[in-house]
């Protein structure tokens, strides 16, 4: 994987944890928020 995919799945991760702070949600967000969040951190203490 490229640095460049680790960046666009930190930015996603952002963008949906902060629209849920705002109360701002769809459907099954709470799951799809960590799911991306979990391959972020597995994908960047893995990246040399």
């Amino acid at each position: 994987m490229s640095k460049n995919t680790l960046h666009v799945l930190m930015g996603i991760y952002l963008v949906l944890a902060g629209l849920a702070a705002f109360g701002l949600s769809f459907p099954f967000s709470n799951y799809i928020t960590g799911a991306v969040a979990v391959v972020a951190g597995v994908l960047f203490f893995t990246h040399k």
